[in-house]
């Protein structure tokens, strides 16, 4: 057998814009292929394999070069050592995607060896919908941001294998947080249940309430791009959770604000 190949979109380097680490600068690998098709999705050219990949030269200055996929295993290394200039510029490795748990056994040999190059934590942003490709890479992981698919604004329901990821990052131990991305059309009735679901597992979990940032266009034919909420919603959502969950957190896409990718 040869080297393990992924389907990569782009490797570079930028400040993370979501969540509780927001500001800290990674190193993004963003994996191609989703299962999934959230109707609020900024990402949707991720949702199949990519022909190419681009991969920034230096850190920062992006530099881009196209190069074809798949990408083996120790290519991929190489570049991301590449990234890795200074040695101290960055607090993490990020996997992104689409979905990167598709890739679960490339990571499983991918990990074990990035992390000894370079000595960075490995974080992973997931639909959190994959329990059994999570319990395959959990391991080599140092925290996971995961969304918990809210319906009524995704168009996606995958409460019970949010729960079981859930459960297995805090029975391994690791730093795990839940992002739940609300747009106008957000149910009270959908977060209540989200954060029932949460404190039933672990109450002590962060969770992030993302207002969806405004599409240019849809991403489907023949539906408009869902709407952000009104700053009205936003109050009474973190209201309604703060009810549920003692850590709850507005956090907006803040790299789009920055010009960060």
């Amino acid at each position: 057998m040869g080297s393990p190949q992924a389907n990569l979109v782009e490797i570079f380097s930028a400040l993370q814009g979501e969540g509780p680490i927001v500001g800290t600068r990674q190193i993004f690998i963003r994996f191609g292929r989703c299962d999934l098709r959230c109707h609020f999705c900024d990402s949707d050219r991720t949702w199949q394999p990519s022909p190419s990949v681009q991969v920034e030269q230096h850190a920062g200055l992006r530099d881009f070069v196209e190069f074809p996929n798949p990408v083996s295993l120790e290519q991929l290394l190489a570049w991301v050592d590449g990234q890795h200039q200074p040695p101290h510029l960055h607090d993490s490795i990020s996997l992104t995607g689409g979905e990167p748990l598709l890739h679960a056994p490339f990571l499983t040999e991918f990990l074990p060896q990035v992390k000894a190059a370079t000595n960075l934590p490995i974080y992973l942003e997931t639909g959190g919908h994959r329990p059994a490709q999570l319990a395959q890479v959990l391991p080599w992981l140092d925290a996971i941001g995961m969304d918990w698919k809210l319906p009524s604004a995704s168009g996606e329901d995958h409460g019970p294998q949010h729960g079981d990821c859930l459960r297995q990052c805090v029975a391994a131990g690791k730093t795990v947080f839940v992002k739940a991305i609300a747009t106008r059309d957000t149910t009270d009735a959908d977060l209540e249940n989200s954060a029932r679901s949460i404190a039933a597992i672990a109450p002590d979990t962060p969770y992030i309430l993302q207002p969806a940032s405004p599409l240019s266009a849809p991403i489907k034919p023949n539906q408009a791009p869902p709407e952000p909420p009104t700053p009205d919603q936003v109050l009474h959502w973190h209201s309604l959770l703060k009810q549920i969950l003692p850590q709850v957190r507005v956090i907006p896409q803040s790299h789009k604000y920055i010009g960060q990718l």
